[in-house]
C-alpha cells in the first residue's frame, strides 16, 4: 500500500515563506520604482535595480528551499539578516542626520549583498 507523507507545515515554515515572499515583493517595488525611490533615498537608480534583482534571487531561493532545509537554519539566518538590516538602516539614518549623502547607498548596499549571502548560506546548509 502506498503511503502519502505530508510535510508538516509549521508557523516557522509559513514565516520563512512569508519572509521570502516579502523579499520578492520588495524586489518588484525596487525594480519598478527605481528612479523615484532612488531619488527619495539618495541612491542611484542602477543600485535600486541591482538590489531588486538580489532580493528577487534571495527571496526565490528562500521560498524554494523551505522543504529541504531545517527551520532552525532559517530562523538563524533570518535573525542575522534582520539584525543587519536594522543596524544598516540606523547607520544610514545616522549618516543622513550628520549631513552625509551616502545614507541611502549604505542601506541599499546592504540590501544588495545580504540577500545573496543569505541565499548562499541557505544553499550551502545541510539538507533536512
Amino acid at each position: 500500500m502506498d503511503q502519502v507523507v505530508a510535510a508538516r507545515v509549521t508557523r516557522r515554515t509559513v514565516g520563512a515563506i512569508a519572509d521570502g515572499g516579502f523579499k520578492v515583493l520588495l524586489a518588484a517595488v525596487y525594480i519598478a520604482g527605481a528612479g523615484p525611490l532612488g531619488q527619495l533615498l539618495g541612491a542611484p537608480g542602477w543600485l535600486m535595480v541591482v538590489s531588486g534583482v538580489a532580493l528577487l534571487i534571495g527571496g526565490g531561493i528562500e521560498i524554494g528551499y523551505t522543504r529541504s532545509r531545517s527551520m532552525r537554519t532559517y530562523t538563524h539566518l533570518m535573525i542575522a539578516y534582520d539584525s543587519g538590516w536594522v543596524l544598516t538602516a540606523l547607520a544610514g539614518l545616522l549618516t543622513a542626520w550628520c549631513g552625509g549623502s551616502a545614507g541611502g547607498e549604505v542601506w541599499m548596499g546592504y540590501q544588495t549583498a545580504a540577500p545573496l549571502v543569505f541565499a548562499a548560506l541557505l544553499v550551502a546548509a545541510d539538507p533536512v
